[in-house]
């Protein structure tokens, strides 16, 4: 029976494990070792709307409290600098797994040429704006929005939220563990102390000091699928004059691509590239010509794509990057913390805190297929662009593993973008859905057999539609705008009134 829970880390990952066990099953003693010699990642983050549905719905954070202590912006979607098309925009609403009234087909069949105006989400950030207006002139906020958010702020936030919970901070460095047949039976400390709990959740980073390092479980690379493995980091204080853009921008590089995030007062920039084809050194110029503003000294930052094939191991279970990592190129990293965190407080509420061998083992299998279709879509975007030719995306195309999704590719080169092909994705851990591989496939205008040709009362519904999200889109409002407005002590948020 599990009645004491340790959490060993202190960054978003760490915070969210023990933020949402201890919220929904309050009974459990929750308590988060930090090491003070560490301090916060300064970097940005991105995120995709599971992460606010998950602080605010399930969880029940405050908005306005949240959006005070952590200052977030928000992000629609992900504008593509990539591909044949120039650039294309991937919004969190529906814009190709739908089809429109009045039309024969759904509408990736109409954007052969085109794909801009398909949802109020990319017609929003096509002009420059965050959310449509109000009657009153207000933003209207809406559930299909994610984040742009300071890791040093988010952390603070969630430690704030912590302490209001009653979970436990410890500051002690942590200098190894004891094994015992459960699996963890103690973490040892500088100072000398030892601390015993019943459950472990390891949220050390890349070190995965339980999980990787102490019960030495194996390691499954994603090498094959995601050949990129550093990141050139850096960023500058916006200027007044800069708009801030409500999406990240993804922009391809000689060997590999470059991110964009927008914060309120600072801009985040990162170059990631595969080291076996470029230097530190060539990686870090090349991220210079295309930024200026960064400063003159490189931060790298190195990892390796890949999980663990089980992150719940006896009484050890791994969320954040002990777990596993991937490349930022869709803001993953958080995503799949909220979903570790909501599956694991649930099994341990329909277990009654005394997890079977057959729980875990559910977990276990459910989670590395989670990571499986992120690889895969990961490795799509890849294999996809035709435009840039370099020796990194000839191999990328070439080379790139896409046989987990081989069944759904050769239905799309058959059938076009129909959405009748989720039934050959694994959509139970898909969090990306049909939406994601189609805005792939149709924004690289990757080549299809059956063509439709529409006529021209078809082509008038579906420039009328365009048209319509367009209008609204112009009349919208732009992030430094809404910032304002929700700043301002007079805003109200209904959804901390429900």
């Amino acid at each position: 029976m599990i009645r004491k829970v340790i959490v060993l880390g202190s960054g978003s990952a760490g915070l969210l494990a023990a933020l949402t066990v201890k919220r929904k099953i309050p009974q459990l003693e929750v308590e988060v070792v930090r090491d003070p010699d560490l301090g916060i990642i300064g970097v940005g983050e991105g995120t995709t709307p599971n992460f606010p549905k998950h602080l605010f719905d399930y969880l029940g954070i405050k908005r306005r409290t949240f959006y005070e202590k952590a200052r977030p912006t928000w992000k629609l979607g992900i504008r593509f600098l990539w591909g044949t098309r120039g650039h294309f925009d991937y919004t969190f609403a529906f814009q190709l797994d739908k089809q429109f009234a009045g039309l024969k087909m759904p509408n990736g069949f109409y954007c052969d040429d085109e794909f801009t105006h398909l949802d109020l989400a990319s017609s929003l950030m096509h002009e420059g704006k965050a959310f449509a207006r109000q009657p009153n002139r207000a933003p209207d906020i809406q559930p299909w929005h994610a984040f742009h958010i300071e890791n040093h702020n988010l952390v603070t936030a969630l430690e704030d939220e912590a302490r209001i919970s009653k979970v436990i901070l410890t500051d002690a460095k942590v200098t190894g563990a004891s094994r015992g047949p459960q699996g963890i039976s103690a973490l040892h400390l500088a100072d000398g102390r030892e601390l015993h709990a019943d459950l472990f959740i390891d949220s050390s980073g890349f070190v995965s000091e339980l999980l990787g390092k102490v019960l030495e479980e194996p390691f499954v690379s994603f090498k094959n699928s995601l050949f990129c493995d550093r990141a050139v980091v850096g960023g500058w204080q916006r200027g007044a004059d800069e708009p801030i853009m409500a999406y990240t921008t993804a922009e391809t590089m000689s060997t590999g691509w470059c991110w964009k995030i927008e914060h309120e007062h600072h801009v985040n920039r990162g170059y990631v590239y595969a080291s076996d084809m470029i230097s530190d050194e060539d990686a870090f110029e090349e991220f210079r010509r295309k930024n200026p503003k960064v400063p003159d000294t490189p931060r790298i930052v190195k990892f390796r794509s890949g999980c663990y094939r089980r992150t719940w191991v006896d009484n050890v279970i791994a969320i954040g990057n002990s777990a596993g990592f991937v490349e930022p190129l869709e803001a993953t990293a958080l995503m799949i913390i909220c979903s570790q965190c909501q599956a694991l407080t649930e099994l341990l509420q329909q277990s009654m805190l005394d997890p079977t061998p057959s729980i875990r083992a559910l977990y276990n299998k459910t989670k590395f297929e989670e990571w499986e279709v992120i690889r895969d879509f990961l490795a799509l975007h890849y294999q996809l662009n035709r435009a840039d030719q370099t020796p990194f995306w000839d191999r990328c195309r070439h080379e790139t593993d896409l046989s987990g999704i081989g069944d759904l590719l050769e239905f799309y080169r058959e059938n076009g973008p129909s959405g009748f092909g989720r039934h050959l994705l694994r959509e139970t851990v898909n969090d990306f859905g049909m939406e994601g591989f189609l805005v792939m496939l149709v924004g690289n205008q990757a080549p299809y057999l059956k063509k439709h040709r529409p006529t021209d009362a078809e082509w008038r519904v579906w420039k009328q539609r365009l048209k319509q999200h367009a209008e609204i889109a112009r009349a919208g409002i732009d992030v430094k705008e809404s910032l304002s407005y929700v700043h301002h002590p007079g805003w109200r948020w209904h959804g901390d009134a429900a």
